[in-house]
């Protein structure tokens, strides 16, 4: 029986109005060096190597709405970012050009969204149980 092929995920890829704008966000709020960087695409990922996230300039863009509406663009995802401390982290997020979102959900995690528009969560994992 043939083996199934190698599956890895490389990126997870960001439409805006104007990637580099939006790769410049994200590149400050993660820390993140540039792998790669083309007329309308930019490419950065963790030192490390593993998964990173890619911006692709698209024209026809529709900002997302969160939360979500019949009548409006729908978010189609969004990112989980694990943080060290929840205040600082926004407060950071906020300075770099990141808006806090009206709806929050849960207490323990902060929705914002990108200067296009895309909503993400920042969060603190919980300790383990005493």
């Amino acid at each position: 029986m043939k083996s199934p092929p190698r599956f890895k995920l490389a990126a997870t890829t960001l439409d805006a109005p104007d990637a580099h704008e939006l790769a410049r966000f994200y590149r400050n709020l993660l820390g993140w060096p540039v792998r790669k960087e083309e007329p309308g695409w930019v490419e950065i990922a963790p030192p490390e190597g593993s998964a990173g996230l890619s911006f692709q300039t698209e024209p026809l863009f529709i900002r997302p709405r969160w939360p979500s509406t019949q009548r409006e663009q729908q978010m189609m995802m969004h990112l989980d970012i694990e943080v060290n401390d929840l205040s600082s982290a926004v407060e950071h997020a906020v300075a770099l050009g990141a808006t806090v979102a009206d709806f929050q959900p849960q207490d323990d995690v902060r929705v914002l969204c990108d200067p296009a528009g895309h909503p993400f969560c920042l969060f603190v994992r919980p300790g383990p149980s005493a």
